[in-house]
């Protein structure tokens, strides 16, 4: 039998690590975690890739999660280097993304001292995470592990940390053991209860005008064949939030009404404001808040979601259908299949019409001379990439005009910070997104920012390059925080604490080993384009956007039917 001091608490971190799958780890090593780090060094079969900023790593941690459904992991030191972690945690947490966070302490004896990076980092993390644990013996190490993952992969999935101290670490475990494989995995959930299926059942027989709502949960792979299944039998007008992007595949664009999500005034929010019964599916009040899309408070609503929903005065639904969407939507299924019910009940053409009306519109084509309007933009974007190229999409105005209008026919293949609306996630969201391509990095990734939120996180560049990525970032640059900027001209008919520049894109590509690339006029953002994404390694193209037409993104609110 091994001995202590031939297996410390490190090494059943690693082994946990391997136990639950971890292929990849993102980090920044450190004094109070450097014996994971250390023991990482025996263990090829786990990348380590070195980060150059904790809530980058967390973000590209984040991504990971949410493209394959498993927890990403990252890794981080004591004090700044846990508590740089809060944002990306909160972020993946607020959004659905499966994560998990190591993270180093000081040595128990000094955790109540005012000593170099002493904090109380598990009261830090608790509130922006489902579960933050420190541990506080060895003999605990391989229960907390096992946790945190199936804390992180169940339903709704989240961000987790455990707080390892660096005595601990250092320390031999009484019995060298990390749980098996299967233990990794969360149980699976079941269906809904008979008699709740049933009362759906009757208010969908009832209803005149359902509606599918999709939610960011709804957008996983299981799920979204068990939609397509049942509304290749009973279709229904379909609208989705910004993060269930994809849900729809191109085939099925007939029964596609447009996304909702901000401000009250899209095709989706007609559709939706003249339904009669809403079947909203994953959908989590983050993405889109009640209010905004049930502001009369008059619509029937179903919830079929893993948990029950936020009760509130503009979400009380007839009936909750809790539990697995893929069981639950295959009973709808097969009651439309052996009833014979099927077809929609109003016809919704003209909505699907209304969303591509902008294609014809002359702010789509090339207006020479002047700078790039956004839809001009978008059409020329989705035109030139496969339907299973991945797109992330940082936040600002960029944000709004691409989730309104960038078409995407595969899940989790257009990722938007819809929770937390989180500056700064696109670049780090394209590196995770080539991490867990097969082979890593082996296909084009698009990412589209601000300037603003570019600069975020733009020091992630090294990374991209140092791993061989394939990315190609788009930059959305008026020198301005403009999703601000025009929100405080239409309150107040001025803008204040909004106004950046100074950074020249295409040296600082230059300095980090990518290729730059500018675009002043839109006569010149085709050949350009193409020849960027045709560019094998990570580009950037700075981008003159022509961002006269943004205050149309907040007017004409809708008015609500009547029944």
């Amino acid at each position: 039998m091994p001995t202590n001091e031939e297996h410390k608490a490190s090494e059943v971190v690693i082994q946990s690590l391997l136990n639950a799958g971890v292929h990849t780890i993102l980090g920044i090593p450190g004094a109070k975690i450097d014996a994971v780090f250390n023991g990482l060094m025996d263990h090829p079969e786990i990348k380590l890739i070195v980060c150059r900023h904790e809530q980058n790593m967390a973000f590209i941690a984040q991504a990971m999660g949410r493209i394959t459904g498993r927890p990403g992991v990252c890794i981080a030191t004591s004090g700044p280097g846990t508590s740089n972690l809060v944002t990306a945690l909160l972020t993946a947490n607020t959004e659905g993304d499966p994560v998990v966070a190591l993270c180093g302490a000081v040595p128990q004896a000094m955790s109540l001292k005012r000593t170099h990076q002493s904090f109380k980092a598990v009261e830090t993390l608790t509130p922006v995470t489902k579960k933050t644990v420190g541990v506080e013996h060895p003999d605990q190490v391989a229960e907390v592990m096992v946790d945190v993952f199936r804390v992180a992969s169940s339903h709704p999935k989240g961000a987790t940390a455990v707080c390892l101290p660096q005595n601990i670490m250092n320390t031999g475990v009484s019995k060298f053991s990390a749980f098996q494989e299967s233990a990794f995995t969360p149980a699976l959930y079941g269906g809904a209860a008979k008699r709740y299926v049933d009362q759906a059942i009757e208010l969908l027989q009832q209803a005149h005008r359902p509606v599918l709502f999709l939610g960011a949960r709804a957008s996983h792979g299981p799920a979204v064949a068990a939609i397509h299944k049942f509304l290749k039998t009973y279709p229904l007008p379909v609208v989705e939030t910004f993060q269930a992007a994809g849900a729809l595949s191109e085939e099925m664009l007939n029964l596609f009404c447009g996304r909702v999500g901000l401000f009250r005034n899209q095709p989706g929010d007609k559709v939706l404001a003249n339904a009669d019964l809403i079947l909203s599916v994953g959908y989590d009040p983050t993405e889109y808040e009640p209010p905004n899309w049930n502001p009369t408070r008059r619509h029937n609503i179903v919830h079929m979601d893993y948990e029950s929903c936020d009760y509130e005065a503009h979400y009380e639904p007839k009936v909750e259908l809790l539990g697995s969407i893929v069981e639950n939507m295959g009973r709808l299924t097969e009651w439309a299949e052996e009833s014979g019910a099927g077809g929609s009940r109003t016809p919704f053409s003209h909505f699907t019409e209304e969303l591509v009306a902008w294609k014809k519109s002359p702010k789509a084509q090339e207006q020479p001379g002047e700078p790039v309007h956004p839809i001009h933009f978008i059409r020329l974007l989705r035109e030139r990439l496969s339907h299973d190229t991945v797109v992330t999409c940082d936040i600002g105005s960029v944000y709004i005009w691409m989730s309104r209008f960038f078409q995407s026919y595969q899940a989790r293949t257009f990722l938007v910070s819809d929770g937390q609306q989180t500056l700064g996630v696109g670049l780090p969201w394209a590196i995770g997104a080539s991490l867990v391509q097969d082979p890593p990095c082996s296909k084009k990734v698009v990412s589209v920012s601000g300037d603003g939120g570019f600069m975020f996180s733009s020091q992630e560049l090294s990374t991209a390059v140092q791993q061989k990525c394939n990315i190609t970032q788009f930059i959305f640059n008026d020198d301005s925080y403009n999703m601000v900027e025009f929100q405080e001209v239409a309150k107040y008919g001025r803008s204040s604490g909004v106004e950046l520049g100074g950074v020249d894109f295409v040296k600082f590509a230059e300095a980090f080993g990518a290729k730059g690339f500018r675009v002043l006029k839109s006569e010149d953002m085709q050949s350009v384009m193409e020849e960027a994404l045709a560019y094998d390694g990570v580009s950037i193209v700075d981008i003159r956007i022509d961002y006269r037409d943004n205050d149309a993104l907040m007017t004409n609110v809708i008015q609500d039917h009547q029944n």
